[in-house]
């Protein structure tokens, strides 16, 4: 793993006890507005990339997760 993001594990973890897969992931960001490519999102997931506070909320929105639970702050 990488040091870019402290989001990437929890986004992994959120989308695959969804049975998300990343193609779908991508799909619905792009419905919110958020243009990432699949390159991008493995980059993010692994944490080799950094995020931006847009991008933050629109995944918690979508994997229906609050933005404090993605950051490690457990509520």
């Amino acid at each position: 793993m990488g040091n870019k993001n402290i989001i990437g594990a929890r986004v992994t973890t959120a989308r695959k006890s969804q049975g998300m897969k990343q193609i779908e992931l991508l799909t619905k960001l792009q419905l919110a507005g958020i243009e990432m490519s699949t390159p991008a999102l493995s980059l993010l997931e692994g944490q080799k990339r950094p995020v931006t506070d847009i991008e933050l909320n629109a995944i918690a929105d979508i994997l229906n997760v609050s933005v404090n639970w993605l950051l490690g702050r457990d509520e």
